[in-house]
């Protein structure tokens, strides 16, 4: 079986495509999850990665779990009893949501297709969304008598807020892009022929500053979710101080004085 995430390098950006286009990129067994930890823990102790870009092959952004094997009791979802079923949530897709969380590469989903359940959860885990205008979303849970299991119910209303993910999550309805431009939850929306166009656009753009300022300012960011004022200040202190002592800082510094494009190392 291939990975179900394949990896393309172009320069200082990975492009993650999900791989299962006869599934519409399903997540449906551990080993699937495995690869997604796997992969997102190698990124971020890469020190050459300054962006990722996540996407999905075919026509489908990704649709979640796998319903056949939710049915059949196999792979992600529920096993034999109660407390299996909670283990194996914890050690398939909530590991790979924390693994997703814990990368401190700035992550852009370029919302190809349909991004429904796990599949939409997984694009909020990114910093940044941009998506077909063709693209279609829902957090369909409600749909299949399930709750989001993955770890949603935050991210979601980090992202829109708690009343319209309520709205979202216990209807169950399905969108489209235009609507999730509307509420915040994705940035550009573009004709589906521009879209890794776009997503990379964005990804070069970021990748051109320096790759320890990048990582810091997103854990900073992550970190300020959640943290009180003082303590983000603190964390604040702590971060520039570190930054100062870069190489790129320095060169950054000389090269907005000399007027010139700054070339960064990651030292």
């Amino acid at each position: 079986m291939n990975p179900f995430l394949t990896v393309e390098r172009r320069g200082r950006i990975a492009i993650l495509t999900m791989d299962r286009p006869d599934s519409m990129n399903a997540i449906g067994t551990i080993e699937d999850c495995d690869n997604i930890v796997e992969t997102f823990f190698a990124l971020g102790n890469d020190r050459s990665v300054s962006a990722i870009v996540l996407t999905g092959a075919g026509r489908a952004f990704c649709t979640g779990g796998n319903i056949k094997g939710i049915r059949d009791r196999q792979g992600i979802g529920p096993l034999d009893q109660p407390d299996s079923t909670a283990t194996n949530y914890r050690r398939g897709v909530q590991r790979a949501t924390r693994a997703m969380l814990d990368c401190d590469v700035p992550m852009i989903a370029a919302i190809n297709g349909h991004a429904i359940g796990l599949g939409l959860d997984l694009a909020c885990v990114c910093d940044m969304r941009v998506a077909a205008d063709s693209a279609k979303m829902a957090a369909s849970f409600i749909k299949v008598g399930i709750i989001p299991g993955d770890g949603g119910a935050w991210t979601l209303q980090k992202l829109i807020g708690y009343p319209k993910a309520a709205e979202l999550f216990l209807t169950g309805r399905t969108f489209d892009a235009a609507y999730a431009q509307s509420i915040g939850l994705v940035g550009d929306v573009v004709p589906a022929a521009e879209l890794m166009d776009k997503a990379m656009a964005l990804a070069e753009e970021i990748a051109a500053n320096s790759p320890r300022a990048l990582r810091l300012t997103k854990r900073l960011l992550r970190e300020a979710q959640h943290g009180r004022a003082g303590d983000v200040l603190e964390l604040s202190a702590a971060f520039q101080a570190l930054v100062h002592e870069t190489a790129d800082h320095k060169e950054a510094v000389n090269a907005l004085l000399g007027k010139r494009a700054p070339v960064f190392t990651g030292d």
